[in-house]
C-alpha cells in the first residue's frame, strides 16, 4: 500500500506543462546547435537591419559586424540551453514531488524564456531593430507564442495549491 498521496490536477498540469516547455526549449536549442546557419542568418539579417524600411533616422541601430552578431547568437543559444537544463530539473523535481522546489526552478526557466523572447526578440528585435518592418526576417510571431505559452505555465505553475502555509 503506497503511503504516498494522489496527484492533484494542478500538480498533473503543472507538472505536464513545465514538461513541455522543457522539450520545446530543448528541441530549439539542439536545433540551433545543429542547425546552426539557418537562425544565424536570422540574427544577422534582425541585427544588421538590412531588409527594414532602411530610415536614415533608424539606421544607427544596425550591428553589422558578423562577429557581433554571431557573439548575440551563441549568447542566445547558451541561454535556451540553460533556460532548458533549468526546466528539465523542474520537470524532474515534479516528478518527485518536490512542489516548493519545482515551483520555484520552473519559474526560474519561464522566466528566462520571458527575457529572452520577450525582452531580447519582442522588444530588441522588434522595436529597437526594426524587426517589425522586415516581411523576411520576423519572428515577432514566434516570439509572442513563446512568450504568452511561458507566461501561462508560468500562472499554473505559481496558482496556490492548497498545501502551502499561511504566513499570519
Amino acid at each position: 500500500m503506497s503511503t504516498t498521496p494522489p496527484r492533484s490536477a494542478l500538480h498533473l498540469a503543472a507538472t505536464l506543462l513545465t514538461a513541455t516547455v522543457a522539450l520545446y526549449t530543448a528541441l530549439v536549442a539542439f536545433g540551433n546547435i545543429t542547425d546552426f546557419g539557418t537562425n544565424q542568418q536570422f540574427v544577422r539579417h534582425v541585427l544588421a537591419m538590412d531588409t527594414t524600411f532602411k530610415d536614415e533616422d533608424l539606421m544607427w541601430r544596425a550591428i553589422t559586424s558578423k562577429g557581433l552578431q554571431d557573439a548575440a547568437y551563441v549568447a542566445i543559444i547558451v541561454w535556451e540551453t540553460l533556460a532548458a537544463l533549468v526546466l528539465i530539473y523542474g520537470t524532474w523535481l515534479w516528478f518527485r514531488r518536490d512542489d516548493l522546489s519545482a515551483r520555484r526552478f520552473s519559474t526560474y526557466g519561464l522566466l528566462m524564456l520571458m527575457l529572452l523572447f520577450g525582452g531580447g526578440f519582442i522588444a530588441i528585435g522588434g522595436e529597437w531593430f526594426s524587426m517589425w518592418q522586415s516581411g523576411d526576417w520576423n519572428g515577432l510571431d514566434a516570439a509572442t507564442r513563446v512568450f504568452l505559452l511561458s507566461g501561462a505555465v508560468l500562472l499554473v505553475v505559481n496558482l496556490p495549491s492548497g498545501k502551502e502555509k499561511s504566513a499570519t
